[in-house]
């Protein structure tokens, strides 16, 4: 799921959100007189009702509340209400605060499903359960149609367009020998590659491809990647507390398969063999790697590095902090704090302040920096959450990264 830049806000409801009370009513007595009518009751029931859909109001190709261009997900949740034989209602809610957004929405039962939700269990499990994998996501490097990357060594020599605090920055900030053209989101890749500022983008595979397809009239080869940090399984989320229903879906979408298909080429998702960023060591700065060598999200390394006199007692906290700053902080700061953009880099925080550190970590979160586009968060988390970010990124501090 990509989560928008965007301020948060509802947006317009659906009317006939919730269950027809009268129905509800019905089934209990008529199970009272006789238990074998009651399911096929209740079948009937949940026919009447509306499948509830979270989405993004603005978030294309995958949503949009225009009926002209509704979306891909869109699209595949009108496909799967129709095959479950159920009218469909939608729930619009801009996705900018990421797992916040799923708790104000679909765990707080505004919705029923999310589509586009990554599957996996580290993604806010148990609370979310999650359909079989609807399509796959992450980032594309996007080039001209005579040339094609097959590795991270045919980037050598050439400016390649990455987005600011993106694993592709960091994947590539150890490298020399590449040319790193920063750019701010997907469209911006593609103008540096449109205009020649840059010999490949290496950006937001979704919005490469759909922009190649609405903007650049097919003029660009989109190649898919894989490896850590750079794709993922995309599904349908669920709250846990709605193991049928999930069940009812993964039943129908084999038969959807074709739909999801068209959709796909519809809103030019980006398709085909995956160029693999193996999960090696990343050569240090000014080595030149022989071909085949594989360089792994420098990110990973030290982040996981915890020094002694920065553990906190509570690993709770830590967990929590950690989850919250990747659902909020991580698009500027780098997931798990970290981040190639020395400004911004998180990790510094002490190397920076010494002393100080706390009080002005506590100051910038709740005032926000708004001249620097920070905003602020005193109205958004407690003080404890507040805490528990500050206990996370005390486990990521190192002295330089020079």
């Amino acid at each position: 799921m990509r989560m928008r830049a965007n301020h948060s806000g509802t947006g317009k409801r659906h009317d006939g959100r919730f269950a027809i009370g009268c129905a509800i009513a019905g089934i209990s007595a008529l199970a009272a007189v006789s238990a074998p009518i009651a399911p096929v009751t209740q079948a009937r029931a949940d026919e009447e009702q509306p499948f509830r859909l979270c989405a993004d109001p603005t978030n294309l190709p995958f949503s949009s509340d225009s009926p002209a261009q509704p979306g891909f997900y869109v699209e595949i949740g009108q496909a799967l209400a129709k095959a479950l034989g159920r009218p469909i209602a939608y729930d619009w809610y801009k996705s900018y605060f990421g797992k916040r957004t799923v708790r104000v929405t679909l765990l707080g039962k505004q919705c029923d499903a999310m589509i586009g939700l990554p599957r996996s269990d580290d993604f806010m499990g148990p609370a979310v359960i999650f359909s079989s994998t609807v399509a796959k996501e992450g980032y594309a490097l996007v080039t001209a149609k005579d040339r094609a990357v097959g590795g991270v060594d045919d980037l050598r020599g050439k400016r390649v367009a990455v987005q600011f605090a993106s694993t592709p920055q960091n994947l590539l900030a150890s490298r020399d020998d590449i040319e790193k053209v920063t750019v701010l989101s997907p469209e911006e890749g593609m103008k540096a590659l449109d205009a020649g500022k840059a010999d490949v983008a290496f950006i937001w595979g979704p919005v490469a491809g759909w922009l190649n397809t609405t903007a650049y009239q097919d003029r660009y080869r989109i190649q898919l990647t894989e490896g850590e940090g750079l794709a993922w399984d995309a599904a349908i989320g669920f709250a846990k507390t709605s193991t049928e229903l999930r069940d009812r879906v993964d039943a129908v979408l084999p038969q959807l398969a074709p739909v999801i298909a068209d959709l796909a080429v519809k809103y030019g998702l980006p398709a085909g063999q995956p160029v693999r960023f193996g999960a090696a060591q990343a050569a240090p700065s000014g080595v030149t790697t022989g071909n085949g060598t594989k360089l792994a999200q420098v990110a990973n390394v030290v982040a996981t590095e915890t020094k002694g006199d920065a553990l906190p007692k509570n690993a709770e906290a830590v967990s929590n902090g950690k989850e919250i700053f990747n659902g909020t902080c991580a698009h500027c700061h780098g997931p798990d704090a970290v981040q190639s953009e020395r400004k911004i880099d998180l990790r510094l925080l002490r190397h920076r302040y010494g002393d100080d550190m706390h009080d002005t970590y506590l100051k910038t979160v709740h005032e926000g920096r708004p001249a620097k586009g920070m905003p602020a968060w005193k109205e958004v988390f407690t003080d404890d959450q507040f805490e528990n970010i500050y206990a996370f990124l005390m486990t990521v501090q190192v002295e330089s990264n020079d």
